[in-house]
């Protein structure tokens, strides 16, 4: 039982992450899968990953639920609950792209069923036949919902046009230029039109909207930005990112969009609250 359970709990965890966009609440639902799982005649379980699955997609279901009436009266701009992942998590392009900030952005659009059904089949490619038992539907609604969900993502994702390599590089040109402080630098690594987006959750100092166009974004990091503030790179959600050390101390993570050798769009994420998954990497499988 134990071995079963051990052995799909990174799995578990990432369904539960990418349907919460919450490191935290995503580990809730995997703890309270195995207490479940303790109490199952596990030798009547014909697959038990499908079973863990579907046990952690309905807790996932329940649990979104509440948190989207939670977020309705979030302070600011919610921004997703970043993890620090290792750098080969990268390797699965699909993965890394499907647990990005842009992509659980783009899933918090989605209702929670058409969110669960998009996350099992485009994702983690469970058949349609064990997604209608997770959701409690008919297979052939199921479909139409993949479907559905489908084309919203794709009218909303972002459109990388670079490759991981050339990602990367325009990442760190941006911390090198903002650690560094020059202003031209950065100006030439962010796009003309970027968008800038705080959460800061009203616990700390943050924009309570989203932030457009270089200039702006510009002035507003430069009169947020402390005087010891240090830059260090890490991998967070399968990506490059930054993370803001004030002291020792971590103030705050930011991720981006590279799109066309330019960032498109900045995450900054501040909110005490949501950086605890950034101290110790978290294991993602699919």
């Amino acid at each position: 039982m134990t071995d079963d359970f051990s052995a799909h709990r990174s799995l578990l965890f990432t369904v539960a992450y990418e349907m919460l966009g919450s490191a935290a609440d995503a580990e809730d639902v995997v703890q309270e899968v195995w207490l479940r799982w303790a109490g199952v005649y596990v030798a009547e379980v014909r697959d038990p990953r499908a079973y863990l699955v579907r046990m952690t997609t309905r807790l996932s279901l329940n649990r979104l639920r509440t948190l989207s009436r939670r977020r309705e009266d979030y302070v600011g701009t919610w921004l997703p609950e970043p993890v620090l992942t290792a750098p080969d998590v990268a390797d699965d392009v699909a993965l890394a792209d499907s647990v990005s900030t842009a992509m659980l952005l783009v899933l918090e659009t989605l209702p929670p069923t058409e969110r669960a059904v998009f996350v099992l089949r485009e994702v983690f490619d469970v058949p349609y036949a064990e997604i209608a038992e997770a959701v409690e539907k008919s297979e052939p609604a199921v479909r139409q919902i993949a479907s559905r969900a489908r084309a919203h993502v794709a009218e909303r994702r972002p459109r990388s046009s670079v490759s991981a390599a050339e990602r990367d590089a325009v990442i760190e040109r941006f911390r090198a230029a903002a650690a560094g402080g020059d202003l031209q630098a950065l100006m030439d690594v962010l796009a003309p039109d970027v968008v800038l987006m705080t959460d800061g959750g009203g616990r700390v100092k943050a924009a309570l909207n989203p932030i457009f166009g270089r200039e702006k974004v510009l002035r507003f990091l430069s009169a947020v930005a402390p005087g010891a503030l240090e830059l260090v790179p890490v991998w967070l959600n399968g990506s490059p990112a930054i993370q803001f050390v004030v002291a020792g101390q971590r103030d705050g993570v930011g991720t981006m969009v590279v799109e066309d050798g330019v960032v498109t769009r900045l995450f900054l994420v501040r909110n005490p609250d949501k950086l605890g998954a950034v101290g110790e990497e978290v294991g993602l499988s699919r």
